[in-house]
C-alpha cells in the first residue's frame, strides 16, 4: 500500500478537482468499498489479488448477487492497515473474471463502471467498509475536438498493444472524448494523485486539456508506458 507521497511535479493545478454535489434526485446506492493504492476509471481493467477475509467476503457477495463494489484511492500517507482515509470520488467495479493464482490465492479481474461520490460510510462487523454512494452522470457524448487529435492517435497506438483487454471497444470509441480521456488516464504512467484529479473532472474536454498538458513530459523521454 502507499506510504508517504510527494505532490506530483509539473502537472499544474490543485491536487483535487472540484466535484459538485450531485443534483437533487440523484439515486443513491449502497455498495462495499475497497480503498486501494490505485485509481480505477470507467471502462478500466483492474486485476486484484484477494487475501484479506473481509475482501474475500466482499467478492463472494458481489459474485453471488451480481453486484459491483466501489474502488477509491487511498490518500497519501495512509498506513497499510488504515483504509479510512480515501478519496471521496471513485469508480464502481464489476467482477469480470476470477481465478486461482499460482500462490493459491484468489485473483479477480474487475472492470470500471460508473463514477461515484461517497456521501457517507459505515463499517461492518467484519471490518468491510460500506458506502452510501451518489452515482455521477457522465452527460451526453462529446466528440474529440480536432485540437486533441494527437490524443486519439496515442490511444490508437496503445490499443494496438493492449486492446485485447477491452473486448467491447471499437473505432467509434476513438471519437468519444470521455472514452479517450479515461483510457489515457488509465494507461499513461501518471502519479495516482494526477489520475485522481483527472477522474474527478466532469467535463471530458477539460480532461483532454489536462492530459495534453502532460505530453511534453513524455516526449522528453519518459515514454507512454
Amino acid at each position: 500500500m502507499a506510504g508517504s507521497r510527494r505532490p506530483p511535479p509539473a502537472f499544474g493545478g490543485p491536487w483535487t478537482a472540484p466535484v459538485p454535489e450531485p443534483p437533487a434526485g440523484t439515486a443513491d446506492r449502497q455498495c462495499p468499498l475497497f480503498p486501494l493504492d490505485t485509481v480505477l476509471v470507467p471502462g478500466g481493467v483492474l486485476p486484484l489479488r484477494i487475501f484479506e477475509p473481509r475482501y474475500l467476503d466482499m467478492v463472494r457477495e458481489c459474485a453471488r448477487d451480481d453486484r459491483p463494489f466501489g474502488v477509491c484511492l487511498l490518500l497519501p500517507g495512509t498506513g497499510e492497515q488504515d483504509h479510512s482515509h480515501h478519496a471521496r470520488v471513485g469508480t464502481l467495479a464489476g467482477i469480470r473474471d476470477f481465478y486461482t493464482l499460482q500462490d493459491g490465492l484468489l485473483g479477480i479481474t474487475a472492470e470500471g463502471r460508473e463514477r461515484f461520490r461517497v456521501r457517507r460510510t459505515s463499517v461492518r462487523d467484519n471490518g468491510l467498509m460500506q458506502g452510501e454512494l451518489a452515482i455521477l452522470d457522465e452527460g451526453s457524448a462529446v466528440a474529440v475536438p480536432e485540437a486533441y487529435s494527437v490524443l486519439t492517435q496515442i490511444v490508437q497506438r496503445l490499443m494496438e498493444r493492449v486492446g485485447g483487454n477491452y473486448p467491447g471497444h471499437g473505432p467509434d470509441d476513438l471519437q468519444d472524448a470521455t472514452w479517450v480521456g479515461y483510457r489515457l488516464t488509465e494507461l499513461l504512467p501518471l502519479e495516482n494523485m494526477e489520475k485522481q484529479v483527472l477522474l474527478e473532472i466532469n467535463d471530458p474536454v477539460q480532461r483532454l486539456q489536462r492530459l495534453l498538458e502532460t505530453l511534453p513530459r513524455f516526449q522528453a523521454g519518459q515514454g507512454a508506458g
